[in-house]
């Protein structure tokens, strides 16, 4: 067994911190207004209600969109069973992503609320 002495304690500090630094680079030039996480608590709740908002109408649209290429399917008007399968599958799966994180937002403001003040 390897015995964890403090210099190999820094030395994983530092490469896990690296790694991080690093995640956060790719994160924030793979989304815009990922800079802003870090900001006052005003501007980060503005962004998360900005954000919560546009992921509710993203999956809004992924619905409409499934329903409207269905509906092209059932008319005959779309013979590609695959995109229609696919669309349905997509909506699918961002409304039950939303439905988990509304129960995690639910269990938070509850276990907030039940705390002794």
């Amino acid at each position: 067994m390897n015995t964890i002495n403090p210099t190999s304690l820094l030395a994983m500090r530092a490469q896990i911190l690296q790694q991080n630094a690093a995640l956060q680079k790719a994160a924030a030039t793979a989304t815009p207004g990922a800079d802003a996480v870090g900001g006052t608590g005003a501007t980060q709740g503005a962004d998360f209600g900005t954000a919560l908002k546009g992921a509710l109408s993203k999956v809004s649209d992924q619905q409409a969109a499934a329903n409207a290429i269905s509906e092209s399917y059932e008319r005959g008007d779309t013979t590609d069973i695959a995109a229609v399968m696919l669309a349905r599958q997509q909506a699918s799966i961002s409304f039950q992503a939303t439905l988990q994180v509304r129960n995690k937002l639910l269990a938070a403001y509850k276990d907030i609320m039940s705390m002794p003040v």
